[in-house]
């Protein structure tokens, strides 16, 4: 009996202690305390404290040589509070006299601290799993770590059918309105300073994106500058004034890039003429409606026709657009819209035509017709341009409508289109 106390002394002396000493259950189920020795008994409870350990784990296992089948007299709740994690050895198979609870709360402890391996090795818990209780409330997780069905992501917001934000391009589109027609009631030829203004700003925006989308050097200084002259002198001498301007803007393009190089000279110089025809040119033809007696209706009778064409089509494809006119260009342009176009433009021509310029009906659906063509191939054109150099906008001046070149699209084909009828229809 002796030799046995001893050799249990020494496994016990060896073997580092857990932790502190569980408090003795005072209704204990141990045997008297004369007819075992108090080294017998430390080395009892340290077995059967890792013999629960591995229970709780659930790994099978020898410990010191020993296995923990039979061990007895374990208190309730006491020892089994102290098993954190599962340590690597030790088999619990069979172990007597251990509570349900005690196991319930080791096992409930360690899936909350961490790893087994970590407790066995006699580290505080472990590291925290994932989703793990780490003082605070646990972050539901799913099974690759990122959060579970309970995190919700925040909803998306809904795109307006409209496609802009359309108080802003209300409001846009009200004050430059107003600023139109405050310069035809006072001193009309001020609407000649606002086509010349809204052209150079134009001409900065296209510039600017062939620059940095395309990589297109456009002729800035001689696109500008001979832009004016075709607008201004389309005042006094109209068609030839505006013709000679630019073809000597077109000769100034040319001399300016031959420093450049032969290195994309001709995509250089395409651009600057396209862009010089394409603004200035087309917009001195608005210009050109100012000057007779009755350019004040001339011009009212141009704006209107093209902000009924884009208004009636705007509505009508929000309303109803179910088939794509041009999906390939622009998708949200819809048949029904250009429908609702062509019956708004017909209505304003034949009003403006009839009240404002003492034409005929016939004339002002005529001139409605042709405006909403030119209004929506004008857009068409534009989208493809922009379709061609990946972008969404000219320019972000205008809330809700993009930039002053979103905004002259439609205005500057139907401004050549307009002088054109209008001055065989209605002659100065």
């Amino acid at each position: 009996m002796s030799q046995v106390s001893e050799e249990r002394d020494e496994r016990v002396s060896d073997t580092p202690p857990l932790g502190p000493a569980a408090e003795p259950d005072p209704v204990s189920r141990l045997e008297p305390a004369s007819e075992t020795p108090a080294g017998q008994r430390k080395s009892d409870s340290a077995t059967n404290a890792r013999a629960e350990s591995g229970a709780a784990a659930g790994n099978p296992g020898e410990f010191g040589g020993e296995s923990a089948k039979g061990a007895k007299g374990v208190p309730a709740g006491g020892l089994a509070k102290g098993a954190k994690a599962a340590s690597q050895g030790g088999s619990a198979k069979g172990s007597k006299g251990t509570t349900e609870g005690g196991l319930a709360e080791g096992a409930k402890a360690a899936s909350k601290g961490g790893s087994a391996t970590s407790a066995a090795e006699g580290e505080p818990g472990g590291k925290p799993e994932r989703g793990a209780k780490t003082g605070g409330k646990a972050e539901p997780a799913a099974a690759d770590g990122k959060p579970g069905d309970d995190a919700k992501a925040e909803p998306e917001k809904k795109a307006s059918r409209a496609g802009r934000n359309l108080p802003a391009a209300i409001g846009v589109g009200l004050l430059l309105g107003a600023a139109i027609i405050v310069s035809l009631v006072t001193v009309r030829f001020i609407f000649i300073g606002v086509i010349a203004a809204a052209i150079a700003v134009g001409t900065f925006e296209f510039s600017g994106v062939l620059r940095r989308v395309a990589d297109t050097k456009v002729a800035l200084i001689p696109v500008l500058v001979g832009g004016q002259a075709m607008i201004w002198l389309a005042w006094p001498f109209g068609r030839e004034g505006a013709l000679t301007a630019f073809v000597l803007t077109v000769l100034a393009c040319l001399l300016w890039r031959l420093p450049g190089g032969a290195k994309g000279y001709v995509r250089d110089v395409s651009a600057s003429v396209f862009a010089a025809a394409y603004l200035p040119l087309f917009g001195a033809f608005a210009a050109m409606l100012v000057p007779p007696h009755d350019g004040v209706g001339r011009v009212l009778t141009f704006l209107i026709g093209v902000v009924a064409s884009d208004t009636g089509g705007y509505i009508a494809g929000v309303l109803g657009g179910k088939h794509p006119m041009a999906p390939t260009i622009s998708p949200k342009k819809s048949w029904e819209g250009f429908a609702g176009s062509m019956i708004a433009g017909i209505v304003a021509g034949v009003l403006t035509i009839s009240l404002m310029l003492d034409g005929h009906a016939w004339q002002g659906v005529i001139f409605g017709a042709a405006i909403v063509l030119t209004a929506t191939l004008g857009d068409l054109v534009e989208s493809l341009i922009k379709r061609d150099l990946g972008i969404k906008d000219m320019g972000t001046l205008l809330p809700g409508h993009g930039g002053i070149m979103d905004r002259l699209d439609s205005l500057l084909p139907s401004a050549v289109v307009s002088w054109l009828l209008l001055s065989a229809f209605v002659p100065a």
